[in-house]
């Protein structure tokens, strides 16, 4: 390119210096031509040459040439040949044409500029004016801007080399090295901390990439001695990788297809960009590592502002973003059947029906259309995803979509499905309250394989069947026949990832690094420090918990000062009055408390009312005394797994309500009645003065059984039993029935 740039630089000087050439040589000419008119006239030669001899000294100028209008030389400068054969030519060309000649020619080697013009003494041609430059200038000229621009380029070039090194060493070799010597940890099995390039550097992707890789193999390495642990010891973990594999051998390689209202990776416009952020909820938190572990394609509704823009025309996306492992199909609503459906049936209808909570459920008929409606339309969504697929194995999750394994199994008898209701079942009495009661028994029936997390609630589903329909019930199976169709009920209590299990590359939290993080969360440091982790709704226990914690100020003014609960609190369905009212009765209930016991900058109940990640979360978990779940009544609640889960240090103590699920694997928290106020303030008092050597035995205790029965194990388990259920055979002339 500089070779290029000179070229057409030195064209463009030529030019110029020709033209600036032959504009003086013009200039001259015109300037004798009267002089030597008027001496040819009067036939002076003489003077002429006197006058020539005094226009030929000028720079670059080589002579000054009078001819008469012969040819004939009449004078000329000294040192001019007489009879030059350009210089005739060009006059005889001159006097024939009776026009100016300009031109470079070559003589004797050197090159020059030719000058003609045509004299006229009285209107007739009396001869010819030659002036005669020297052009040699013009190629030293040249030659020096080759020369310059050469040394210019080599300059340049040593230049952008140096500048090359210098970049290649900070960007590309220095990273590299850096990467080299972090795998090499992780190949040898000592791993450090991740390489932390600088921001925008060009191997940044690469880095990303290669840390995804060594959190694979990390994962797979801890597994893997896991497993050969556990084989020693004869026991069965179960793991993502056994999951994956147990999955492949029951499916044969068929996809898996979950179906949930809740979707586990959301995009939100915050600040003038996109973000994906993960929705608060239990159902998140336990479905999303199965998926992970075996891959297929989950359905759920788009809620977040920006999950259209992110996904492509039929509203798929490869998720997680950072490490894709599924498939995320998004169903759009409208905001009308999402106020119906969501907000209207399922959560002021269904949710405080199967919620003993004294909440009054309300049923309108506009919301049970609306119910319907989104139920088919997802139905048609996932009869669309396994349209090319044979008897495949399809899990519902939740009481949003009570007739959709009867709308799914009408058009696609050969596929198996599952539906896990993740809150508890009512008795027969409370159910008896739903107007539709019928229609949502026969929506369920028509799954396979219906889920609840106690066998409680499995009892009181069955109990609410034979009250409300006819149908054949094996209690000692355990399942519900009905027109040709069975139906298996079976509990399968859900848990979480355990940290082994899912561990990456990095290193775990100090508790030093936790206590920092959650002294600047809360702006102080208490003595002793209690967690709840909710979404804020009125079966969660939340006003009973902060009367709990003022009761225990009150018996024991002590801790005033040295006691802070910290209520870590997601606001959910604020559309609707009930949660509204809620939010505010909190809010009210914490300044009340704060107001009456706060001391200097110490209060007793800090609330953070937000969306809270996990990485928020975890630093609280691991420097909490103890976390409190008071649920008034729970079909699990995975919050008490998580913070047991959390507890490597196998410390910490866990006030569990007895109407929770996880109150009958848990049996070493300390169980309470959530509905008493002194209970749980005994409680408070219990943990916080429990001797260390029974916090570390009870803590063990329950990362045991959480341990053993993780996340892993419930699906497999689900998968499991659906998998290996008998279809009903199809004879073609019966029609499943429609709720």
């Amino acid at each position: 390119m500089a070779s290029v740039f000179s070229y057409v630089q030195v064209q463009n000087e030529r030019d110029r210096f020709e033209q600036d050439l032959d504009v003086r040589a013009e200039l001259l000419a015109e300037s004798l031509q009267e002089s030597v008119r008027e001496l040819l006239r009067t036939n002076s030669p003489a003077k002429l040459q006197r006058l020539v001899n005094r226009f030929g000294n000028r720079d670059k100028l080589l002579g000054i040439i009078v001819y008469d209008s012969l040819g004939v030389e009449v004078a000329a400068s000294p040192g001019l040949s007489p009879n030059m054969p350009v210089a005739s030519t060009y006059v005889l060309e001159v006097l024939a044409r009776d026009q100016k000649v300009s031109s470079f020619v070559l003589d004797g080697g050197r090159r020059k500029h030719v000058y003609v013009a045509p004299l006229y003494v009285e209107g007739k041609r009396a001869g010819a004016l030659l002036v005669l430059h020297d052009a040699l200038f013009i190629e030293a000229r040249l030659e020096g801007i080759w020369q310059t621009n050469f040394v210019r380029v080599l300059m340049h070039s040593l230049l952008i080399i140096l500048v090359t090194v210098v970049v290649v060493r900070l960007s590309i070799t220095g990273p590299i090295a850096q990467v080299a010597k972090w795998m090499r940890g992780l190949r040898t099995g000592k791993p450090s901390q991740p390489v932390a390039l600088p921001r925008g550097d060009i191997l940044g992707p690469l880095a990303v990439e290669v840390t995804l890789l060594a959190k694979s193999l990390a994962v797979a390495r801890a597994t893997a001695e896991e497993e050969a642990r556990l084989r020693v010891e004869a026991g069965s973990l179960w793991t993502a990788e056994r999951l994956k594999e147990h999955v492949r051998l029951e499916l044969g390689g068929k996809n898996l297809f979950l179906v949930s209202n809740r979707e586990p990776y959301m995009h939100v416009r915050q600040s003038g960009s996109i973000e994906c952020i993960v929705p608060a909820g239990g159902l998140v938190t336990a479905l999303d590592p199965i998926l992970q572990a075996c891959g297929g394609v989950w359905i759920a509704h788009g809620s977040g502002d920006a999950d259209l823009e992110m996904s492509d025309s039929k509203g798929r996306l490869s998720v997680p973003p950072e490490d894709p492992r599924y498939t995320l199909k998004r169903i759009s609503i409208t905001k009308e059947e999402e106020e119906g459906y969501y907000y209207g049936f399922s959560n002021e209808g269904i949710w405080p029906l199967c919620h003993i909570t004294h909440t009054r459920p309300l049923f309108r008929l506009t919301d049970w259309v609306s119910y319907q409606k989104v139920n088919e339309k997802f139905a048609e969504a996932i009869l669309e995803e396994i349209r090319d697929e044979t008897e495949p194995l399809v899990l519902v999750q939740d009481y949003h979509f009570a007739l959709l394994p009867l709308l799914i199994k009408s058009k696609r008898p050969d596929a198996r499905v599952a539906i896990f209701w993740h809150i508890p079942w009512p008795n027969p009495e409370v159910f008896g309250i739903c107007p539709w009661k019928q229609e949502i028994l026969l929506g369920l029936l028509g799954a396979d394989l219906i889920g609840f997390h106690i066998q409680f609630h499995c009892n009181n589903f069955l109990e609410t069947v034979d009250r409300f329909l006819e149908s054949k019930i094996n209690w000692d199976q355990f399942t519900v026949e009905r027109k040709g169709g069975v139906t298996a009920v079976k509990p399968f209590p859900i848990s979480v990832a355990f940290p082994a299990l899912k561990s990456g590359t990095e290193p775990d939290v100090t508790p030093e690094a936790a206590r920092n993080t959650v002294q600047s969360r809360m702006g102080e440091s208490p003595k002793y420090l209690a967690v709840g982790v909710d979404r804020i709704d009125y079966t969660k226990g939340i006003i009973e918990r902060f009367k709990a914690v003022e009761r225990f100020l009150e018996k024991y003014p002590e801790y005033v000062g040295e006691f802070t609960f910290v209520e870590l609190g997601a606001p959910s369905r604020t559309h609707i009055k009930r949660y509204h009212d809620l939010m505010a009765e909190v809010e009210e209930t914490v300044e009340k408390t704060n107001w009456r016991f706060r001391h200097k900058d110490w209060k007793p109940i800090i609330f953070l009312k937000a969306h809270h990640g996990h990485k928020t979360i975890n630093p609280f978990y691991k420097v909490a005394h103890l976390c409190m779940v008071t649920s008034l009544h729970d079909g699990m609640n995975l919050v008490a797994k998580e913070f047991v889960a959390a507890r490597d240090d196998e410390d910490g103590v866990l006030v569990l309500s007895q109407f929770t699920g996880a109150s009958r694997e848990l049996q070493d928290a300390i169980i309470v009645n959530p509905y008493d106020v002194e209970e749980m303030a005994e409680a408070i008092h219990t943990a916080l003065t429990m001797p260390p050597k029974e916090r570390n035995e009870r803590m063990h205790r329950m990362r045991e059984v959480i341990r053993d029965r993780n996340v892993y194990r419930w699906a497999g388990n689900i998968i499991s039993t659906l998998s290996r259920l008998s279809l009903p055979k199809q004879t073609g002339d019966e029609a499943p029935e429609q709720p």
